[in-house]
C-alpha cells in the first residue's frame, strides 16, 4: 500500500486521486508522487498522478491534500 496516500483526511489509491483530479472514472493511474510546489489556495502540500482519462489522453493532475484545489496540464 506505498501508494496509498491521505486527501482531505481520506485515503487514496493512485485511481481515486485521479478521479478526484478529473471528476470522473479513469481507466489507469500511475504511483502518486509529490509535487514540487505549494498549494496556491492553501500553501499545504500537492501530490501528482499521472492518468489515462480514455484511450486516447494521458493527463498529470495535481491534487492539494488538504483543501479542494486541484489542476491538470491540459492546455
Amino acid at each position: 500500500m506505498p501508494d496509498n496516500r491521505v486527501v482531505q483526511g481520506r485515503m487514496v489509491t493512485p485511481n481515486s486521486l485521479a478521479e478526484l483530479i478529473e471528476d470522473e472514472d479513469v481507466m489507469d493511474a500511475e504511483a502518486i508522487e509529490a509535487a514540487d510546489r505549494e498549494c496556491p489556495e492553501c500553501g499545504g502540500d500537492v501530490l501528482e498522478v499521472g492518468y489515462m482519462p480514455s484511450v486516447t489522453a494521458f493527463v498529470t493532475g495535481w491534487k492539494c491534500q488538504g483543501c479542494d484545489w486541484s489542476d491538470t496540464d491540459r492546455e
